[in-house]
């Protein structure tokens, strides 16, 4: 399960409850997709076992992707670890760097590779791009595509033209689903379900966190949204995630929180700046500027409290005495998770003692439900602060602009 507690004085119900009805408008409404998106890629499941059940040759899997179309997968893929059926091993590309696509195409081979070309547009410069220099690489025709690669787009959109004109087998985002909110969607389900995850579980996490909010009114979703982004002083959020595992979630909530909550709003500015940091090694950089620093940030902690599902044996300080670093001996017989999450709690009490605000969240387990549940989690939170903030949570007017000056200093 996933607990969540908040070291900050809450607000009275009466004050929050409007901004839930709002929600609740928002996900009836049918306008935003995603609240939806647990029950309506069910089918999607078994669409990708019925594409790939034939496919045994496949051994890797490159998904080439941008944004919203890659920081979902890349955050699964981190938080699921071994977590999988099968040998198929995920790979993926999501920037337009020479050196990374090049040490990239030197692991695969075009025999037992599939190429997932992720563009909810269709037309995302980076991804069309990349995927040319695929083409290039091994020398593809045309009509040798649909062998290969597989598309997860709009319908409709240009990119699945192509996919009609070449008979290359197209996954399809909901219309009404962003790109930042469609890790729940064909972006996330079909790339898992080909490599042996488990996305049934990822689903049905989402389901639960569905379900405490609308159906139980579980309200710390919303305490926490309306007292960050109503803080006098604190327009930083800062996530400190407590294992290896969350460096891609970190790399996913920096974007869902950056783009959907940066905006104007008429001649003011108004946002919440997401900071993502690991512990425990960054209490040993940006801990310090945290405690000390101006007080013009809110803490989000995250950890795991059990890892039996990542490690066959649970890793201990071995009981040695080294001399002249006695010291160090208390740590001695504690497992390395065990320090870790002691390490999260010291530091969230120091962080408490500063008078700053400061939630917890603690998951039972790394696993597809609670990969679900917390994902899910962070989207609602999302939304209420988009609401509360009186912006529109779902476009990015700024990115666009960046687009258009793209192609005037590209264009001859």
């Amino acid at each position: 399960m996933l607990k969540h507690s908040l070291f900050f004085e809450k607000e009275e119900l009466g004050i929050i409850s409007a901004y839930a009805n709002r929600m609740n408008d928002e996900r009836m409404s049918g306008e935003v997709g995603y609240y939806h998106l647990m029950d309506s890629s069910l089918d999607l499941i078994k669409q990708s076992e019925d594409f790939i059940k034939d496919k045994s040759h496949i051994k890797n899997v490159l998904l080439i992707g941008m944004g919203g179309s890659s920081c979902g997968v890349k955050a699964l893929k981190d938080f699921l670890c071994d977590e999988k059926s099968g040998d198929r091993e995920l790979f993926i590309i999501d920037n337009t760097s020479a050196h990374t696509f090049t040490q990239t195409m030197s692991k695969l081979s075009l025999k037992d590779t599939l190429f997932i070309i992720s563009s909810k547009t269709g037309t995302t410069i980076e991804v069309v791009s990349l995927f040319k220099l695929i083409i290039s690489h091994f020398k593809l025709k045309e009509n040798e595509l649909k062998n290969y690669v597989i598309f997860i787009t709009d319908e409709g959109s240009k990119l699945h033209q192509l996919g009609i004109k070449l008979k290359i087998h197209s996954f399809f985002i909901p219309q009404n689903v962003g790109g930042r909110f469609s890790v729940l969607s064909a972006i996330g389900v079909v790339p898992l379900v080909i490599c042996g995850y488990n996305a049934k579980a990822l689903l049905e996490g989402a389901r639960a966190c569905f379900d405490d909010f609308f159906t139980h009114k579980k309200d710390e979703i919303l305490q926490k949204a309306y007292h960050y982004c109503t803080h006098k002083n604190a327009h930083t959020n800062v996530l400190f995630s407590y294992a290896d595992a969350f460096k891609g979630f970190n790399e996913w909530f920096v974007q869902l929180i950056a783009e959907s909550l940066g905006k104007k709003q008429g001649y003011k500015r108004v946002g919440l700046t997401p900071i993502a940091l690991i512990g425990a090694r960054d209490q040993h950089s940006f801990l310090q500027l945290i405690m000390e620093g101006p007080k013009d940030k809110t803490i989000t902690f995250l950890k795991v409290l059990n890892v039996e599902n990542l490690t066959k044996n649970s890793l201990e300080v071995p009981n040695l005495n080294l001399p002249f670093l006695e010291e160090c001996d208390f740590a001695n017989g504690v497992s390395l998770h065990s320090l870790l999450n002691a390490q999260c709690d010291a530091t969230l009490q120091a962080l408490r003692a500063e008078n700053l605000s400061v939630d917890l969240i603690e998951l039972d387990r790394l696993d597809a439900w609670h990969a679900g549940y917390l994902m899910y989690h962070y989207e609602l939170f999302t939304s209420a602060c988009g609401i509360m903030l009186g912006i529109n949570t779902y476009d990015q007017p700024g990115v666009e602009i960046g687009k258009l000056m793209l192609k005037k200093i590209l264009k001859p």
